[in-house]
């Protein structure tokens, strides 16, 4: 009797998602963990950092997935920031996921693909699949299964997880053999305060339209675990006078609103009974503030 041995290497690298604003991309990276770590909303320009999450299968294969702010010409220096996280991540990519709408332009997306210039096996991944008409499904999928840049292509709903399976297999399929980079109980390499911060800013997005969102910052200043509860405190950053009033509202009313729905959001991240402070503070053009964009995190 003959016994066949298999032997099945480990593979771990860096899967990092490119691609235009509001394509989709902090969806499939929560989606695909199964765990919310990039804030989402309906506005460009949401995700402003690399964030980084970790798929580990022990002894199978340990993926590094990098959601990336959508490619953008800076205005700012703050854009610029954001557009070298954008570079970071092309830079040591094992495999990349170029992300498009299923409904939106198709040359625009390719000539965005086409300038990353990449030199690792990239997977085209269509996105909201299910919002497409089967021609314009199929129209997407020809054009770009057929350019230099695309090693595979896989057509997904990242908000309703469909097809993920399917996609996950080919990330794997093209990742390096490797020891994994991070324990198996990590989740990210970013610290709480991090997310914290974000998941107040997410409430911003979601409650305040025009500009406000995109003049604002978050910084936790405090982060205290006591017995029964952890203590946090945050400034909600913003450039005028006048944004700081629409922040905190009348009698402080979209103040309250803003702490009210971030500690709920808190709380089942940290899984711990909150007590949540909110200050409202003016720093003029920090945008445009290497100190200040460094002070509030953006490296």
């Amino acid at each position: 009797m003959l016994l066949f041995i298999v032997d099945l290497k480990m593979k771990a690298g860096f899967v990092n998602i490119f691609g235009k604003p509001n394509a989709g991309k902090s969806t499939l990276l929560n989606a695909l963990l199964g765990e919310k770590l990039a804030i989402v909303s309906s506005k460009v320009q949401t995700t402003r950092h690399r964030i980084k999450g970790f798929l580990t299968e022990p002894g199978k294969y340990q993926v590094i997935f990098s959601d990336t702010p959508g490619i953008i010409e800076p205005k700012y220096k703050l854009h610029e920031k954001m557009m070298h996280s954008v570079k970071s991540a092309l830079e040591d990519a094992d495999v990349a996921l170029l992300i498009v709408d299923a409904n939106d332009d198709i040359q625009e997306n390719h000539q965005l693909f086409s300038s990353l210039k990449l030199k690792v096996p990239s997977i085209v991944v269509v996105n909201k699949a299910d919002k497409a008409s089967k021609g314009k499904l199929e129209e997407v999928i020809s054009f770009f299964g057929n350019q230099r840049y695309c090693k595979k292509i896989v057509s997904i709903s990242a908000l309703k997880k469909a097809n993920l399976e399917q996609l996950l297999e080919a990330i794997i399929e093209l990742m390096p053999e490797g020891e994994s980079f991070y324990s198996e109980d990590d989740l990210t390499d970013l610290p709480t305060k991090f997310f914290v911060a974000e998941m107040i800013r997410e409430k911003i997005y979601e409650l305040f339209g025009d500009e406000i969102p995109y003049h604002t910052a978050v910084m936790v200043n405090e982060f205290k675990e006591k017995d029964t509860l952890i203590k946090i405190q945050a400034d909600i950053i913003v450039q005028r006078e006048s944004q700081k009033a629409i922040l905190i509202g009348e009698k402080g009313s979209m103040i309250k609103k803003i702490g009210t729905l971030a500690r709920t959001d808190i709380e089942n991240f940290l899984q711990q009974k909150i007590f949540l402070q909110l200050f409202v503070k003016v720093r003029p053009k920090w945008r445009d503030n290497d100190m200040q964009l460094k002070e509030y995190g953006y490296h």
